[in-house]
């Protein structure tokens, strides 16, 4: 609701003012980080920047936008919970936190219901602009960016008093939710990993995507092109601040579960022990740097890229060694990283359907 009216703008009139300046501003929202994105012409940065910097100390979330705002989470909320792909998603990090964990906390309609205007005040001025962080990029020059800082400086930012303590997590193992009239399952199995700046890490996130990361990968072939299962499955690396897991997925014919369960872990093995071949080895290599050097084309891949890396404590120097070993990576890098992190299944286990 951050751009649903301020102290001198309604919420028309700020979308008009947007509008009319060739501007988009979105709220942002993971579940480790929140704020906001502004991109917006060089030639009317200066009249928009006073107007976004609005939004962060002039907010006034009217009543009448928080009814609806609720009613409209309430109605995603049961809707997603109905789809079996969502339902599978929730419940693994259910099991994979534990449900009084905040990021395996199942979200009710009962929880938007106790949500209060003053909630959301108190919220804005106590808690939300609390060791905030600005990432920027353009054709600026440096008077520019200066101008930019002494504005950004004048905004009511909060230091933290030390950082917030999630509660352990209590990871499960299983999950199986039947729905009688379902003709799919939804599946998830995973289990936890490793951070971006771990020396196996990059190994890792080949190993991930010949096993389900890219559209020639073992699952896709298997799966879906030899029996047809599916029509898509995936393997992917995931990460929530600073825990870090992996997942696959898939959406299946109900009657083949079973069956699409047993080949994923055949496929698990199969990478974990044996090592590929130089013909595969060289496809997945020319796609993950072609991938990776498309990821660059523009200031704004530069911004996310390097955002993706900083929270992690980062830089650009990850990108560097992530290109020098994609270049050099050999079979016996790939079946080291499998025998290390998954010689031992089962995994976690979900199972919507």
């Amino acid at each position: 609701m951050l751009t649903e009216g301020t102290i001198s703008q309604s919420e028309t009139e700020l979308s008009e003012f947007f509008d009319f300046h060739a501007t988009e501003v979105h709220p942002l929202l993971t579940y480790s980080h929140e704020g906001m994105s502004l991109l917006t012409t060089k030639k009317h940065f200066a009249e928009v920047l006073p107007v976004f910097a609005s939004l962060f100390d002039q907010a006034v979330f009217p009543q009448e936008s928080l009814e609806k705002r609720k009613s409209q989470r309430k109605l995603s909320i049961k809707f997603e919970r109905e789809k079996s792909a969502s339902r599978a998603s929730g419940l693994f990090r259910k099991i994979l936190f534990g449900e009084n964990h905040p990021y395996g906390h199942e979200i009710t309609e009962a929880h938007v219901d106790q949500v209060e205007r003053k909630d959301l005040i108190d919220y804005y001025r106590n808690e939300l602009w609390t060791d905030t962080e600005f990432f920027l990029c353009g054709n600026l020059n440096q008077e520019e960016v200066e101008e930019i800082t002494s504005s950004i400086e004048l905004l009511p930012f909060k230091i933290s008093k030390g950082e917030a303590e999630l509660p352990p997590t209590t990871t499960g193992t299983a999950i199986y939710e039947e729905r009688e009239d379902a003709v799919q399952s939804s599946i998830r199995i995973g289990n936890w990993s490793i951070a971006k700046d771990h020396p196996d890490f990059l190994a890792l996130s080949v190993f991930n995507t010949i096993l389900g990361g890219y559209f020639g990968s073992r699952l896709i072939k298997n799966i879906r092109e030899d029996k047809g299962h599916t029509y898509g499955i995936s393997s992917s690396l995931a990460e929530i601040g600073d825990i870090n897991y992996w997942v696959i997925g898939a959406d299946v014919q109900k009657s083949q579960t079973g069956i699409v369960i047993e080949e994923i872990y055949k496929e698990i093995q199969l990478l974990a022990t044996e090592p590929i071949s130089a013909d595969e080895l060289e496809v997945v290599r020319n796609y993950l740097i072609g991938q990776m050097l498309s990821r660059f084309s523009s200031s704004f891949d530069l911004m996310d890229r390097f955002r993706a890396v900083h929270h992690s404590g980062l830089d650009f120097e990850f990108y560097r060694k992530k290109l020098a070993f994609l270049r050099t990576f050999t079979a016996r890098d790939i079946l080291d990283v499998g025998k290390k992190y998954f010689s031992n299944p089962p995994y976690l286990e979900v199972v919507v359907g």
